[in-house]
């Protein structure tokens, strides 16, 4: 489907003079994105049966700050919309206006994974790290997955923009791979709504 959409002036595949069957990378990409819901879910779950679980440390109320936390949802949403935008010059064969969204994605992401360092980094020295309670357990690895996968998508950001430099020219096979970039990237967006309202306003209630 995504080679009928793809615009005339996208640079072809080396092998595109020859018939091949229809890439099915966006559809596994699919697959792979519902088996990260069943991992975030399970560990939804466990943050649901040890958020009062606090051994007679802090509360989620002594520890959340939920007016920086909110700050970094809107940076993570804001590299959403700009993340939309380079697609949309993607498509419309635009590099300059690709690499420029891609860019100020990247540095949005950075800022995101930088809060959320701050806020560990925090944490643990006031004494609230991981060790400390099933509570504060759980919300590390919750959230500390999510960031992780963050991380993980800024490192496939930076190798496809440097591929796109190199090539100079944007082809079907790239364009696929961005657009499972950016399934990725939206798929971590609605991962974080979730945290956000479930992690820390729903524990701050």
């Amino acid at each position: 489907m995504l080679q009928k959409t793809i615009p005339a002036n996208l640079a072809p595949d080396d092998h595109s003079a020859h018939h091949h069957p229809e890439s099915h990378s966006v559809f596994g990409f699919w697959l792979y994105l519902m088996t990260d819901c069943i991992i975030f879910a399970a560990l939804f779950a466990v943050f649901a049966v040890m958020s009062h679980q606090f051994a007679g440390g802090a509360t989620a109320k002594d520890l959340f700050e939920i007016n920086g936390v909110a700050i970094e949802t809107a940076i993570l949403l804001l590299s959403s919309i700009t993340f939309g935008f380079g697609m949309l010059g993607a498509q419309s064969g635009n590099k300059h206006a690709l690499m420029f969204w891609l860019a100020v994605t990247f540095l949005l992401g950075l800022a995101f994974i930088g809060l959320e360092i701050r806020e560990f980094s925090s944490l643990v020295a006031d004494g609230n790290g991981p060790d400390r309670s099933a509570f504060l357990s759980s919300f590390f690895t919750l959230v500390g997955t999510h960031g992780l996968h963050v991380s993980l998508g800024l490192i496939w950001m930076a190798v496809l923009a440097c591929q796109v430099l190199l090539k100079g020219e944007l082809s079907e096979t790239t364009l696929r791979r961005l657009t499972c970039l950016s399934l990725f990237w939206h798929f971590l967006d609605v991962v974080w709504i979730c945290v956000f309202t479930f992690v820390y306003l729903a524990s701050v209630a």
